[in-house]
């Protein structure tokens, strides 16, 4: 179930870099993507220049097995930061956490078939809901970072309306996609929009959640989320228990695809996962699945399982669960 190969699963990213070609040369390949990602450790992946092709191909870690899924397990030595991670839920109120018309009922383990997505605890069932508005025919790009509050009001608002996000991490020092904003709009502020579908971009927190909710929702925005300065000044002390964390800038080598990534704002267990993502400028389509989110049956039909964070790295087949050692793998894998 966590070893499910992944292929095809995401456009090739337009934008073209050049990658010097180690050890031997300096023949210098083109790699299409759409964003830049590495971490700082020793490698323990294996590279290689393709033939044909000339384009960097990415291997697991030797010797590497997915991880079992284990429910609410906290790995030793990390609990503290799993404790940090979830103090942005009380600053924020629990935003992000429910899809927008969320609504829960008891019902009997009967009535919902073993092979439904539900909440179980015990011997009670709870059935969730949600109300969707349109979805978007392609995901919407965003450009942000996770240690800005301004970005985290975006990603409340994509969790609320459980939108599925093409997120180019744009940490401090980054070399790619920092300056691909200022080309775009003029500017490096975040974040920063593009909407493919309507051909839109945007800065501006408030007005990017605004478009969102009347584009894709019933055009109401939360209270959490319209209260102006107040939502920008408890969107920040949310990150005092991370603090600095998905700020900087770690140098790593960049992948020809952007990594799948099932997880929602509201969970401290994602929100670590996101951090290295996002050190690493690694590019990535965050599916949102948010309590109430449809996609929470889709992923269990994928793996037989839900729980997330949940990976899935088209650049080498890799899909896994369990937070702590997704970020241990993300940094073995694109570590320069």
């Amino acid at each position: 179930m966590a070893g499910i190969l992944v292929n095809n699963i995401l456009p090739q990213p337009p934008i073209l870099r050049s990658v010097s070609s180690s050890r031997r040369s300096s023949i210098r390949t083109l790699v299409m993507v759409k964003a830049s990602s590495e971490p700082s450790e020793s490698v323990s992946v294996s590279t290689k220049t393709s033939d044909d092709t000339g384009a960097v191909v990415f291997t697991a870690p030797p010797g590497f097995k997915p991880p079992e899924p284990k429910r609410f397990a906290v790995k030793s030595g990390k609990l503290f930061d799993v404790l940090g991670a979830a103090i942005g839920l009380i600053f924020r109120f629990g935003t992000g956490v429910f899809v927008s018309g969320y609504s829960a009922s008891f019902v009997s383990k009967e009535e919902i078939p073993a092979d439904q997505y539900a909440l179980r605890l015990g011997g009670i069932t709870v059935k969730e809901t949600s109300k969707l508005g349109p979805r978007p025919e392609k995901p919407i790009e965003i450009y942000e970072f996770e240690g800005c509050p301004f970005c985290r009001k975006v990603r409340e608002m994509v969790a609320v309306l459980d939108l599925d996000i093409l997120y180019y991490p744009c940490p401090r020092g980054s070399p790619n996609f920092r300056p691909k904003v200022k080309q775009m709009g003029g500017k490096q502020q975040f974040p920063y929009m593009v909407d493919p579908n309507t051909g839109v971009s945007m800065y501006k927190s408030d007005g990017i959640i605004k478009y969102l909710s009347e584009k894709y929702g019933d055009g109401t925005v939360p209270l959490s989320l319209s209260l102006g300065a107040l939502t920008a000044i408890t969107a920040g002390f949310a990150m005092i228990g991370r603090m600095g964390k998905g700020n900087l800038y770690t140098p790593a080598k960049l992948p020809p695809k952007p990594l799948e990534f099932w997880a929602y704002e509201g969970s401290p267990f994602c929100k670590l996962v996101r951090e290295v993502l996002v050190e690493l400028e690694l590019p990535h389509i965050q599916r949102s699945c948010a309590r109430g989110s449809p996609k929470r049956q889709e992923l269990l039909e994928k793996t037989g399982h839900f729980q997330v964070p949940y990976l899935e790295d088209p650049n080498t087949g890799v899909a896994m669960f369990e937070s702590a050692e997704i970020v241990e793998y993300l940094k073995q894998t694109y570590a320069a």
